[in-house]
Protein backbone atom coordinates (compact mmCIF):
# COMPACT_ATOMS: atom_id res chain seq x y z
CA UNK A 1 0.00 0.00 0.00
CA UNK A 2 1.64 3.30 -1.08
CA UNK A 3 1.71 6.15 1.44
CA UNK A 4 -1.31 8.43 1.16
CA UNK A 5 -0.55 11.79 -0.40
CA UNK A 6 -1.43 14.95 1.46
CA UNK A 7 -4.28 17.07 0.06
CA UNK A 8 -3.39 20.15 -1.95
CA UNK A 9 -3.85 23.15 0.37
CA UNK A 10 -2.64 25.89 -2.01
CA UNK A 11 -6.19 26.91 -2.92
CA UNK A 12 -7.23 27.02 0.75
CA UNK A 13 -4.26 29.26 1.61
CA UNK A 14 -5.06 31.52 -1.37
CA UNK A 15 -8.68 31.89 -0.22
CA UNK A 16 -7.57 32.79 3.33
CA UNK A 17 -5.18 35.40 1.91
CA UNK A 18 -7.88 36.86 -0.38
CA UNK A 19 -10.32 37.21 2.52
CA UNK A 20 -7.78 38.60 4.98
CA UNK A 21 -6.88 41.28 2.43
CA UNK A 22 -10.56 41.98 1.75
CA UNK A 23 -10.19 41.22 -1.97
CA UNK A 24 -12.13 38.05 -2.90
CA UNK A 25 -11.30 36.58 -6.30
CA UNK A 26 -13.68 36.13 -9.21
CA UNK A 27 -13.99 32.33 -9.34
CA UNK A 28 -13.82 29.63 -6.66
CA UNK A 29 -14.54 25.91 -6.46
CA UNK A 30 -15.45 24.92 -2.86
CA UNK A 31 -15.25 21.20 -2.08
CA UNK A 32 -13.90 18.75 0.51
CA UNK A 33 -14.78 16.81 3.66
CA UNK A 34 -14.46 19.62 6.18
CA UNK A 35 -17.90 21.17 5.75
CA UNK A 36 -17.53 23.29 8.91
CA UNK A 37 -14.62 25.18 7.34
CA UNK A 38 -16.37 25.38 3.97
CA UNK A 39 -19.49 26.93 5.50
CA UNK A 40 -17.39 29.27 7.64
CA UNK A 41 -15.46 30.66 4.66
CA UNK A 42 -18.57 30.88 2.51
CA UNK A 43 -20.05 32.97 5.33
CA UNK A 44 -16.96 35.21 5.32
CA UNK A 45 -17.30 35.62 1.56
CA UNK A 46 -20.96 36.59 1.91
CA UNK A 47 -20.11 39.16 4.60
CA UNK A 48 -17.44 40.77 2.43
CA UNK A 49 -19.44 40.91 -0.80
CA UNK A 50 -23.09 41.26 0.22
CA UNK A 51 -22.71 44.56 2.05
CA UNK A 52 -25.29 47.27 2.61
CA UNK A 53 -29.07 47.10 2.72
CA UNK A 54 -29.30 45.69 -0.81
CA UNK A 55 -27.00 42.75 -0.05
CA UNK A 56 -29.52 40.00 -0.76
CA UNK A 57 -30.27 41.51 -4.19
CA UNK A 58 -26.65 40.94 -5.13
CA UNK A 59 -26.77 37.21 -4.35
CA UNK A 60 -27.72 35.02 -7.30
CA UNK A 61 -28.17 31.32 -6.52
CA UNK A 62 -28.46 28.65 -9.20
CA UNK A 63 -29.55 25.08 -8.41
CA UNK A 64 -28.00 22.20 -10.33
CA UNK A 65 -31.26 21.39 -12.15
CA UNK A 66 -31.53 24.99 -13.41
CA UNK A 67 -27.91 25.35 -14.45
CA UNK A 68 -26.91 25.99 -18.06
CA UNK A 69 -24.38 28.27 -19.81
CA UNK A 70 -27.26 30.68 -20.53
CA UNK A 71 -28.48 30.70 -16.88
CA UNK A 72 -24.95 31.31 -15.64
CA UNK A 73 -24.34 34.09 -18.15
CA UNK A 74 -27.56 35.83 -17.08
CA UNK A 75 -26.58 35.67 -13.40
CA UNK A 76 -23.04 36.87 -14.07
CA UNK A 77 -24.30 39.80 -16.16
CA UNK A 78 -26.51 41.16 -13.35
CA UNK A 79 -24.95 44.43 -12.22
CA UNK A 80 -24.50 45.04 -8.47
CA UNK A 81 -27.16 47.16 -6.78
CA UNK A 82 -25.77 49.86 -4.47
CA UNK A 83 -22.66 47.79 -3.86
CA UNK A 84 -19.37 47.00 -5.57
CA UNK A 85 -19.84 43.30 -6.26
CA UNK A 86 -22.26 40.41 -6.76
CA UNK A 87 -22.01 36.80 -5.56
CA UNK A 88 -23.16 33.99 -7.84
CA UNK A 89 -23.51 30.66 -6.02
CA UNK A 90 -23.95 27.38 -7.92
CA UNK A 91 -24.60 24.32 -5.72
CA UNK A 92 -23.87 20.66 -6.54
CA UNK A 93 -23.46 21.11 -10.27
CA UNK A 94 -20.91 18.68 -11.74
CA UNK A 95 -19.05 20.85 -14.24
CA UNK A 96 -17.12 17.94 -15.70
CA UNK A 97 -20.14 15.74 -16.46
CA UNK A 98 -21.68 18.10 -19.02
CA UNK A 99 -21.15 17.73 -22.77
CA UNK A 100 -18.10 19.13 -24.53
CA UNK A 101 -20.03 22.04 -26.06
CA UNK A 102 -21.27 23.22 -22.61
CA UNK A 103 -17.80 22.77 -21.12
CA UNK A 104 -16.38 25.07 -23.78
CA UNK A 105 -19.10 27.63 -23.02
CA UNK A 106 -18.30 27.55 -19.30
CA UNK A 107 -14.58 27.92 -20.04
CA UNK A 108 -15.40 30.97 -22.20
CA UNK A 109 -17.53 32.48 -19.41
CA UNK A 110 -14.75 31.95 -16.84
CA UNK A 111 -12.33 33.85 -19.06
CA UNK A 112 -14.74 36.78 -19.35
CA UNK A 113 -16.01 37.16 -15.78
CA UNK A 114 -16.61 40.86 -15.02
CA UNK A 115 -14.58 42.35 -12.18
CA UNK A 116 -17.67 42.94 -10.04
CA UNK A 117 -18.68 39.26 -10.00
CA UNK A 118 -17.54 36.52 -7.60
CA UNK A 119 -18.65 33.09 -8.86
CA UNK A 120 -18.58 30.13 -6.45
CA UNK A 121 -19.27 26.50 -7.33
CA UNK A 122 -20.18 24.72 -4.09
CA UNK A 123 -19.87 20.91 -3.94
CA UNK A 124 -21.85 19.53 -1.01
CA UNK A 125 -23.72 16.31 -1.85
CA UNK A 126 -21.80 15.85 -5.11
CA UNK A 127 -18.08 15.03 -5.15
CA UNK A 128 -15.77 17.33 -7.09
CA UNK A 129 -13.72 15.37 -9.62
CA UNK A 130 -11.83 17.66 -11.96
CA UNK A 131 -10.38 16.32 -15.20
CA UNK A 132 -6.99 17.96 -15.73
CA UNK A 133 -6.94 16.98 -19.42
CA UNK A 134 -9.82 19.30 -20.34
CA UNK A 135 -9.88 22.94 -21.46
CA UNK A 136 -12.36 23.54 -18.63
CA UNK A 137 -9.78 22.47 -16.02
CA UNK A 138 -7.21 24.74 -17.66
CA UNK A 139 -9.67 27.65 -17.49
CA UNK A 140 -10.39 26.96 -13.81
CA UNK A 141 -6.67 26.90 -13.09
CA UNK A 142 -6.03 30.14 -15.01
CA UNK A 143 -8.99 32.20 -13.82
CA UNK A 144 -10.06 30.61 -10.54
CA UNK A 145 -9.05 28.91 -7.30
CA UNK A 146 -9.97 25.33 -6.43
CA UNK A 147 -10.34 25.18 -2.64
CA UNK A 148 -10.18 21.76 -0.98
CA UNK A 149 -11.51 21.98 2.57
CA UNK A 150 -9.59 18.96 3.83
CA UNK A 151 -9.32 17.55 7.33
CA UNK A 152 -6.99 19.81 9.29
CA UNK A 153 -3.49 18.97 10.49
CA UNK A 154 -3.21 17.82 14.09
CA UNK A 155 -1.58 21.02 15.41
CA UNK A 156 -4.13 23.32 13.74
CA UNK A 157 -6.99 21.16 15.00
CA UNK A 158 -5.75 21.18 18.61
CA UNK A 159 -5.41 24.99 18.49
CA UNK A 160 -8.94 25.25 17.10
CA UNK A 161 -10.39 22.95 19.80
CA UNK A 162 -8.73 25.04 22.51
CA UNK A 163 -10.08 28.28 20.96
CA UNK A 164 -13.61 26.82 20.81
CA UNK A 165 -13.49 25.91 24.50
CA UNK A 166 -12.07 29.33 25.34
CA UNK A 167 -15.05 30.94 23.57
CA UNK A 168 -17.24 28.98 26.02
CA UNK A 169 -15.25 30.27 28.99
CA UNK A 170 -13.44 26.95 29.44
CA UNK A 171 -9.94 25.69 28.84
CA UNK A 172 -8.51 22.31 27.84
CA UNK A 173 -4.89 21.23 27.68
CA UNK A 174 -3.37 20.08 24.39
CA UNK A 175 -3.06 16.42 25.45
CA UNK A 176 -6.71 16.20 26.41
CA UNK A 177 -7.67 17.96 23.16
CA UNK A 178 -5.82 15.18 21.30
CA UNK A 179 -7.76 12.58 23.31
CA UNK A 180 -11.02 14.28 22.34
CA UNK A 181 -10.06 14.33 18.64
CA UNK A 182 -9.08 10.64 18.79
CA UNK A 183 -12.33 9.76 20.55
CA UNK A 184 -14.76 11.76 18.39
CA UNK A 185 -12.95 12.01 15.06
CA UNK A 186 -11.06 14.83 13.38
CA UNK A 187 -13.87 16.57 11.47
CA UNK A 188 -14.66 20.03 12.87
CA UNK A 189 -18.29 19.60 11.77
CA UNK A 190 -18.73 16.83 14.35
CA UNK A 191 -16.31 18.18 16.97
CA UNK A 192 -18.11 21.50 17.37
CA UNK A 193 -21.21 19.74 18.73
CA UNK A 194 -19.12 17.62 21.11
CA UNK A 195 -17.27 20.71 22.38
CA UNK A 196 -20.57 22.49 23.09
CA UNK A 197 -21.92 19.43 24.96
CA UNK A 198 -18.78 19.06 27.08
CA UNK A 199 -18.60 22.81 27.76
CA UNK A 200 -22.22 22.86 28.94
CA UNK A 201 -21.72 19.78 31.13
CA UNK A 202 -18.47 20.80 32.83
CA UNK A 203 -19.01 22.60 36.15
CA UNK A 204 -15.45 23.94 36.39
CA UNK A 205 -13.33 26.06 34.07
CA UNK A 206 -10.78 23.34 33.33
CA UNK A 207 -12.11 20.50 31.17
CA UNK A 208 -11.26 17.05 32.55
CA UNK A 209 -11.12 13.57 31.04
CA UNK A 210 -14.16 12.69 33.17
CA UNK A 211 -16.14 15.53 31.51
CA UNK A 212 -15.33 14.14 28.06
CA UNK A 213 -16.13 10.54 28.98
CA UNK A 214 -19.43 11.59 30.59
CA UNK A 215 -21.06 13.19 27.53
CA UNK A 216 -18.93 12.81 24.37
CA UNK A 217 -20.18 10.39 21.71
CA UNK A 218 -17.22 8.27 20.61
CA UNK A 219 -16.71 7.25 17.00
CA UNK A 220 -16.78 3.53 16.25
CA UNK A 221 -13.05 3.25 15.47
CA UNK A 222 -12.11 4.72 18.87
CA UNK A 223 -14.30 2.20 20.72
CA UNK A 224 -12.90 -0.70 18.69
CA UNK A 225 -9.37 0.53 19.49
CA UNK A 226 -10.23 0.36 23.21
CA UNK A 227 -11.36 -3.23 22.69
CA UNK A 228 -8.19 -4.38 20.92
CA UNK A 229 -6.02 -2.46 23.37
CA UNK A 230 -7.70 -4.31 26.24
CA UNK A 231 -6.84 -7.62 24.55
CA UNK A 232 -3.22 -6.49 24.26
CA UNK A 233 -3.18 -5.75 27.99
CA UNK A 234 -4.60 -9.19 28.76
CA UNK A 235 -7.86 -7.68 30.05
CA UNK A 236 -10.37 -9.85 28.24
CA UNK A 237 -13.28 -8.96 30.55
CA UNK A 238 -12.82 -5.30 29.62
CA UNK A 239 -12.65 -6.17 25.91
CA UNK A 240 -15.95 -8.09 26.16
CA UNK A 241 -17.46 -5.19 28.10
CA UNK A 242 -16.54 -2.81 25.27
CA UNK A 243 -18.09 -5.17 22.72
CA UNK A 244 -21.24 -5.13 24.84
CA UNK A 245 -21.20 -1.32 24.73
CA UNK A 246 -21.08 -1.47 20.93
CA UNK A 247 -24.12 -3.75 20.86
CA UNK A 248 -25.96 -1.34 23.21
CA UNK A 249 -25.07 1.51 20.82
CA UNK A 250 -27.03 -0.45 18.19
CA UNK A 251 -23.98 -0.71 15.95
CA UNK A 252 -24.59 -3.43 13.33
CA UNK A 253 -22.16 -6.39 13.71
CA UNK A 254 -21.04 -6.01 10.07
CA UNK A 255 -20.03 -2.40 10.75
CA UNK A 256 -18.14 -3.38 13.92
CA UNK A 257 -16.47 -6.15 11.90
CA UNK A 258 -15.35 -3.69 9.22
CA UNK A 259 -13.80 -1.40 11.84
CA UNK A 260 -12.17 -4.31 13.69
CA UNK A 261 -10.72 -5.68 10.44
CA UNK A 262 -9.26 -2.27 9.56
CA UNK A 263 -7.87 -1.92 13.09
CA UNK A 264 -6.13 -5.31 12.80
CA UNK A 265 -4.63 -4.41 9.43
CA UNK A 266 -3.30 -1.18 10.92
CA UNK A 267 -1.95 -3.07 13.94
CA UNK A 268 -0.24 -5.59 11.66
CA UNK A 269 1.39 -2.81 9.61
CA UNK A 270 2.53 -1.10 12.85
CA UNK A 271 4.03 -4.39 14.10
CA UNK A 272 5.83 -4.83 10.75
CA UNK A 273 7.12 -1.26 11.04
CA UNK A 274 8.50 -2.05 14.51
CA UNK A 275 10.20 -5.19 13.16
CA UNK A 276 11.84 -3.08 10.44
CA UNK A 277 12.89 -0.28 12.79
CA UNK A 278 10.44 2.24 11.32
CA UNK A 279 8.59 4.77 13.46
CA UNK A 280 5.07 6.13 13.82
CA UNK A 281 5.62 8.72 11.05
CA UNK A 282 5.87 5.86 8.54
CA UNK A 283 2.59 4.31 9.78
CA UNK A 284 0.88 7.74 9.76
CA UNK A 285 1.94 8.24 6.13
CA UNK A 286 0.91 4.69 5.17
CA UNK A 287 -2.65 5.05 6.49
CA UNK A 288 -3.12 8.80 6.08
CA UNK A 289 -3.70 9.28 9.82
CA UNK A 290 -2.53 11.98 12.21
CA UNK A 291 0.57 11.63 14.47
CA UNK A 292 -1.37 11.06 17.71
CA UNK A 293 -3.40 8.01 16.57
CA UNK A 294 -0.27 6.69 14.85
CA UNK A 295 1.63 6.93 18.16
CA UNK A 296 -1.20 5.11 19.96
CA UNK A 297 -1.15 2.41 17.27
CA UNK A 298 2.60 1.88 17.65
CA UNK A 299 2.28 1.66 21.44
CA UNK A 300 -0.49 -0.90 21.08
CA UNK A 301 1.49 -2.92 18.49
CA UNK A 302 4.30 -3.45 21.01
CA UNK A 303 1.93 -5.64 23.02
CA UNK A 304 1.35 -8.11 20.16
CA UNK A 305 3.59 -10.53 18.32
CA UNK A 306 3.91 -10.45 14.54
CA UNK A 307 2.46 -13.97 14.40
CA UNK A 308 -0.61 -12.90 16.41
CA UNK A 309 -1.19 -9.84 14.21
CA UNK A 310 -0.97 -11.92 11.03
CA UNK A 311 -3.43 -14.49 12.39
CA UNK A 312 -5.80 -11.72 13.56
CA UNK A 313 -5.90 -10.15 10.07
CA UNK A 314 -6.67 -13.56 8.48
CA UNK A 315 -9.37 -14.44 11.02
CA UNK A 316 -11.02 -11.01 10.67
CA UNK A 317 -11.20 -11.51 6.91
CA UNK A 318 -12.69 -14.99 7.31
CA UNK A 319 -15.28 -13.80 9.87
CA UNK A 320 -16.24 -10.86 7.67
CA UNK A 321 -16.83 -13.26 4.77
CA UNK A 322 -18.87 -15.59 6.99
CA UNK A 323 -21.09 -12.69 8.07
CA UNK A 324 -21.78 -11.74 4.48
CA UNK A 325 -22.22 -15.21 2.99
CA UNK A 326 -23.42 -17.79 5.55
CA UNK A 327 -26.34 -16.07 7.26
CA UNK A 328 -24.90 -16.90 10.70
CA UNK A 329 -25.73 -14.59 13.60
CA UNK A 330 -23.36 -11.60 13.41
CA UNK A 331 -23.09 -11.08 17.16
CA UNK A 332 -22.26 -14.75 17.72
CA UNK A 333 -19.54 -14.64 15.06
CA UNK A 334 -18.04 -11.46 16.57
CA UNK A 335 -18.09 -12.84 20.11
CA UNK A 336 -16.43 -16.08 18.95
CA UNK A 337 -13.77 -14.08 17.09
CA UNK A 338 -13.04 -12.00 20.19
CA UNK A 339 -12.70 -15.18 22.29
CA UNK A 340 -10.21 -16.48 19.76
CA UNK A 341 -8.24 -13.22 19.61
CA UNK A 342 -8.02 -13.19 23.39
CA UNK A 343 -5.58 -16.11 23.30
CA UNK A 344 -2.14 -15.04 24.60
CA UNK A 345 -0.87 -12.22 22.42
CA UNK A 346 2.59 -13.73 22.35
CA UNK A 347 1.20 -16.69 20.37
Amino acid sequence: MPPKSKPDTAGYQKLKKDLSEGTPGQLYIFHGEETYLRDYYLGRLRELILTGGMGTFNLHEIKAKDMSPHALEEAVDCLPMMAERTLVLVTDFDLFKVGEKDREEYARLFAQLPGYCCLVFLYDLVDYKGDARTKLAAALKQYGTVVNFARQDQGDLVDWVRRRFKALGKDIDSRLALDLIFLCGDLMTNLIGEIEKIGAYSKQKHITKADIEAVATPQLDAVVFRMTDAIGEGKFDRAMSVLGELYQMQEPPIKIMWSLGRQMRQLYSARLALEQGKGSAYVASLWGIKPYPADKLMTSAKRFSLKWCRRAVVRCGQTDLAMKSTGQDGQELLTSLLLELAQPSAG
